[in-house]
């Protein structure tokens, strides 16, 4: 700005004025001004200046999600984001892919820049390292799961009770050789789902088989493996719980590749794009991210202005959409 003032021969005070758009400056001097910025590729340091204007506030939040690509994760981006855009708030916003590792890399890079809050979809097992950024006011919130050894806010779906449902749904159909597709054990929404799914065949009084159970799977590809696997078992399942997205879409292509979309039934946790309009239509549990990133902006700007009240943990619901899929009655010999 000093240069600037020099180059236009102007004082700071009427360059400042310039640059935050105030009044005062004759269409002359804003001019000579202008020039001098345009000459000189001048930026102004957007930070510094909310840093004073707003008591060291920068008016942005950070983001961690799992990975930017995936629907769920777009959604809860784009929900968080509209929240912050109605209060001038910018998020920054990178992808952890499940690696604790990463996770404390996008954080570290959020606290550098400042960041007034952070919210985290976690991958770590560990949180404790925020102890200290928590105690200094940054405010966090969690999402989709808990943070690990650490007090914070968080927001997630009803896992146990939406897979119960599920599970549930096609017991009701007449199922009982019911294989579950699940992530990465260590994944706490997985865990659960896993949970739900084992409380609802016990509770229906069916002997809970492990050959049914595939977990560790992290795309589409590996779902469409396992189930392969499945199909070709010799006692094979007649109903499909894929509780994960990217799974559910392997689940479609696998039964499709093996011609047994309208012999097997299949419903999925999450829904999916076009799952209402392939043939036969997907069943799911479908989570609410718009409600569920809402609810964490609410939560994290709460805690910005200044709410010290003990940590809320949200627990979002989640509905059934019987679409055809998981409707699918069990037939003598699914696999023939």
């Amino acid at each position: 700005m000093l240069d600037v003032a020099a180059l236009a021969g102007v004082g700071l005070k009427t360059v400042s004025r310039v640059v935050n758009a105030e009044p005062g400056v004759s269409p002359a001097l804003e001019a000579k001004v202008k020039r001098a910025i345009s000459q000189l590729n001048y930026r102004r340091d957007v930070n510094a200046s909310m840093l004073r204007r707003l008591g060291g506030k920068t008016q942005t939040i950070g983001l961690v999600l799992e990975d930017v690509a995936n629907p769920f994760s777009s959604a809860l981006h784009r929900a968080i984001e509209d929240s912050a855009r109605a209060r001038n708030v910018l998020v920054f916003a990178g992808s952890c892919d499940e690696d604790g590792l990463r996770e404390r890399e996008l954080i570290g890079s959020f606290r550098d820049r400042r960041v007034d809050g952070i919210i985290v979809v976690p991958a770590s097992s560990d949180h404790t390292f925020l102890y200290e950024e928590q105690r200094a006011g940054t405010a966090l919130v969690f999402v989709d799961r808990p943070a690990a050894h650490l007090d914070a806010d968080s927001v997630a779906s009803d896992n146990i009770n939406g897979s119960t449902a599920a599970v549930e749904h096609l017991l009701a159909a007449g199922h009982r050789r019911i294989a579950f597709l699940g992530d990465l054990p260590s994944i706490w929404t997985a865990d659960e789902r896993l949970r739900g799914y084992t409380q609802a065949v016990a509770q229906a009084g069916i002997h809970y088989d492990e050959t049914l159970i595939r977990t560790g799977l992290r795309d589409s590809d590996a779902s469409m493996h396992a189930i392969a696997e499945l199909l070709a078992a010799p006692d094979p399942p007649t109903a499909i719980f894929t509780s994960q997205n990217l799974l559910t879409i392997g689940g479609i292509r696998a039964l499709k590749a093996a011609a047994l979309q309208h012999r097997v039934a299949l419903i999925g946790f999450d829904d999916i794009p076009l799952g209402d309009v392939v043939e036969p239509a997907i069943s799911v549990v479908a989570q609410d991210p718009q409600a569920i990133g809402r609810a964490a902006a609410e939560l994290l700007f709460r805690r910005m202005e200044g709410d010290t009240s003990p940590a809320v943990h949200q627990v979002v619901p989640v509905r059934l959409i019987a679409r055809g899929s998981g409707e699918i009655e069990p037939t003598a010999s699914a696999s023939s």
